[in-house]
């Protein structure tokens, strides 16, 4: 995955129902859980990249889940496509993430057959 933004959504100027935390960063009012912090992104997926990988490992990396999916067919993902979507966690974890931004994010082989993350 590369070129990794911010995505700007509509929904998150409405006060009644998200609070500004930082630049990109959000609390979800109307969800109670520890879990309520959101962020908007977008990601081009590369060369032989699923929308499932890197993506799950992101996601187990930094603790989030999926909250939704954005204006994208999911089943239609394929190179060269962008990925958008809102993922969810707790505050500390959701400013994390934005480590990621304007970075390219694989898995690359490990040791032992196992596969690696790897952000550069």
């Amino acid at each position: 995955m590369k070129n990794i933004i911010l995505l700007r959504l509509e929904k998150y100027s409405n006060e009644l129902e998200y609070q500004l935390i930082e630049d990109g960063v959000y609390k979800d009012l109307k969800d109670s859980e520890s879990t309520n912090s959101r962020i908007a992104l977008s990601f081009e997926l590369e060369v032989g990249d699923s929308w499932q990988y890197p993506l799950e490992d992101i996601l187990d990396k930094f603790y989030l889940h999926v909250s939704d999916f954005l204006d994208t067919d999911i089943e239609s993902c394929q190179d060269g496509s962008n990925l958008n979507l809102e993922l969810a966690g707790e505050l500390e974890d959701i400013l994390s993430v934005r480590d990621i931004l304007d970075k390219r994010v694989y898995n690359a082989p490990g040791q032992d057959n196992y596969v690696k993350l790897v952000i550069e």
